[in-house]
């Protein structure tokens, strides 16, 4: 079965964020926020400046016997992907969104893959973030979303993509749905369909210098992601490659562009 994950520590902020509150109050009870995260990287196909991912090693196993992994860099990489990372530090993590992966591939059509998202969805969520880990990995699974999305008009589904060929090709459908929001993340293959057809998009800096230069706001804690807006940025997080432009980066960051969980923890 699926399995959608809780928020993590910057989705956890949206809890405190006031332009998404109307999806997190059920009247009864507060709903919740989730994420359903794919493997990172190898259903990321128009990765390129990010593009980071697991592999595993045939033939070697660690002492409590799971398989060894290791992290890999795509050739155009400029910046590491943070859940790539996770998954190689966290084999349950890694574990969780393979598993994920494999179902919705198995399932192979726009009915199928609904179906299993459908069943797997918590009862309580009100937000619901399509991959902290992973992309829309195929045209069909793409179309799934938007499907299962029409059939939960209470709950916010949102999400950053590089698959922008998918937008394009939806782009009425999508704009049909008021509970989809979606995020061109740039630095990726399909880059010129930004431009060419006003996608909203994020991009990742280096410092908040560079945000203001650009003219973005920052992106702390997924709100902007999470509604309607104009373009914005995000600080670079996560492990980086030792000696890299953006491990250099990171350093004079001093964990700004880190995310810790509140301390009351997720509601």
């Amino acid at each position: 079965m699926l399995q959608y994950s809780d928020a993590n520590a910057k989705l956890d902020k949206l809890y405190d964020a006031d332009n998404v509150q109307q999806w997190l109050d059920f009247g009864r009870f507060q709903a919740k926020v989730y994420s359903l995260d794919l493997l990172s990287g190898w259903s990321c196909p128009h990765a390129k400046t990010c593009h980071s991912k697991v592999v595993e090693l045939d033939g070697q196993y660690t002492k409590s016997g799971n398989p060894k992994r290791k992290l890999i860099d795509g050739k155009h990489t400029k910046f590491r992907c943070f859940s790539a990372s996770q998954e190689a530090l966290l084999p349950n993590v890694y574990d969780r969104r393979k598993n994920n992966f494999d179902l919705l591939r198995r399932a192979g059509t726009i009915e199928a893959m609904t179906a299993l998202m459908q069943k797997a969805i918590p009862r309580n969520a009100g937000i619901i973030r399509q991959h902290v880990g992973g992309d829309f990995f195929s045209r069909k699974y793409f179309v799934a979303w938007l499907e299962l999305a029409r059939n939960n008009p209470e709950i916010l589904f949102y999400a950053y993509t590089k698959s922008l060929n998918y937008w394009v090709e939806n782009m009425q459908y999508v704009e049909a749905l008021p509970n989809v929001i979606l995020t061109a993340s740039r630095g990726g293959s399909l880059d010129f369909l930004i431009n060419k057809h006003g996608l909203r998009e994020s991009v990742v800096v280096y410092s908040e210098e560079q945000a203001d230069t650009l003219g973005l706001p920052i992106d702390h804690d997924d709100s902007h992601a999470a509604t309607n807006g104009g373009n914005f940025a995000l600080l670079l997080h996560g492990v980086q490659p030792k000696g890299s432009e953006a491990a250099k980066a990171l350093v004079e960051l001093r964990g700004k562009g880190s995310y810790r969980r509140a301390k009351n923890g997720a509601r």
